[in-house]
């Protein structure tokens, strides 16, 4: 008896273990005209302005940007910025109030959380001008 009452509580308990990701339009109406901060391990990781036309504008919080865009793919979003044409894939899931990440291209070695968000531009500095 034990083992099938423990058996339906699992039951009950598998859809908070087996979220979905979200889908573009999803991702889409969550991010459009945010920043987003996020964390990784408790540190500050990085921030992302979300443009409309999914363009977006990446920071590890040095002040050096770079622009980007995103798309869906086999139900991912992937990313491509201005100085890396390789796509970065991730999946998003709503997590209490915010997103976890998770990078697909090595899921097992990034999952970042959204640590805070607002409304306003990102900081970013203008190019480094050398003699």
């Amino acid at each position: 008896m034990k083992n099938v009452i423990a058996f339906c509580l699992s039951i009950l308990a598998a859809p908070l273990w087996a979220a979905e990701p979200m889908s573009a339009s999803e991702f889409e109406a969550y991010v459009t005209g945010k920043t987003l901060y996020f964390g990784l391990g408790g540190q500050a990781y990085g921030v992302e302005e979300y443009l409309p036309d999914r363009q977006v504008r990446w920071s590890f919080l040095d002040g050096q940007c770079k622009d980007g865009f995103w798309y869906e793919e086999a139900g991912q979003i992937c990313f491509i910025y201005e100085d890396n044409p390789r796509p970065q894939c991730w999946s998003f899931f709503r997590d209490g109030s915010g997103l976890r990440a998770v990078f697909e291209n090595d899921p097992e070695s990034t999952t970042l959380y959204e640590a805070r968000q607002n409304d306003e531009p990102m900081m970013c500095l203008g190019p480094k001008i050398g003699v």
